[in-house]
């Protein structure tokens, strides 16, 4: 294994290691946030920035190709769709008259500040 493999190695465990990451804060989000706003930006979060990182560390893994090209096209579609998704939910449960979750501190018709 010559210098080049072993800094693309490391690169992939890194970004790999990222997603993993960015996976288990989104899933400790989704069980301790208080809301369903609140969970559903640590869904898009991780759906995001974790499957992106694990795919462009599949990337480097592969090297140039079909399968690269295949999963350069899997994360564009990942980078849209998923912002989308949860922004189309969050708009769904507004529309619909689902409080976003307060603290107890804040009272109706009290300023934020």
């Amino acid at each position: 294994m010559n210098a080049v493999e072993a800094i693309l190695r490391a690169l992939t465990v890194i970004l790999c290691a990222i997603g993993a990451f960015y996976f288990f804060i989104g899933t400790v989000g989704m069980l301790r946030l208080p809301d369903f706003y609140s969970r559903t930006h640590a869904a898009t979060k991780c759906d995001t920035v974790g499957a992106g990182s694990i795919l462009l560390g599949l990337m480097l893994m592969q090297g140039f190709g079909a399968i690269t090209l295949k999963l350069i096209a899997l994360t564009a579609l990942l980078l849209l769709s998923s912002p989308t998704a949860g922004h189309a939910l969050a708009r769904a449960a507004f529309r619909t008259g689902l409080k976003p979750w307060r603290s107890p501190e804040h009272t109706e018709g009290e300023d934020a500040t």
